[in-house]
């Protein structure tokens, strides 16, 4: 066993959300004890004047633990928001090209049935993360 490479080790379940301009990877790690996590990577693309982007990315660890009180919260907060407001996007004033990039989020979604999106999302390059 102990001829695996640290690559290897690192990938032991992924799956990737696309959502505009952010990408969430969740990632299934191993802690030292062999033991396993869930990693959430937001990734945020951001383009330079120069028209040469970037990324900026914001990490959390979720440990086995932390799973149901997780879990249940966000359920919790999720349900109040399309209970309280609908699951309509009601504002994009808060980002300027929010429009057009909600729209395009949405042709891609529409067009494809949820269950191709997902195989399509399985063999991402994590070069471009």
């Amino acid at each position: 066993m102990s001829d695996k490479g640290m690559m290897e080790k690192e990938e032991i379940f992924s799956k990737v959300l696309r959502a505009g301009r952010r990408t969430y990877f969740f990632d299934v790690r191993s802690t030292r004890a062999d033991d396993y996590y869930l990693t959430i990577t937001e990734s945020k693309k951001f383009t330079n004047d120069d028209g040469s982007f970037y990324y900026k990315k914001h990490k959390i660890y979720l440990y086995k633990e932390d799973f149901d009180g997780f879990r249940e919260i966000l359920e919790e907060m999720t349900n109040y928001i399309i209970n309280e407001k609908g699951e309509e996007v009601i504002s994009e004033r808060h980002q300027k090209d929010f429009k057009k990039e909600y729209e395009d989020d949405n042709s891609e979604k529409n067009s494809t049935a949820t269950s191709s999106a997902a195989e399509k999302f399985t063999d991402v390059s994590f070069d471009d993360i």
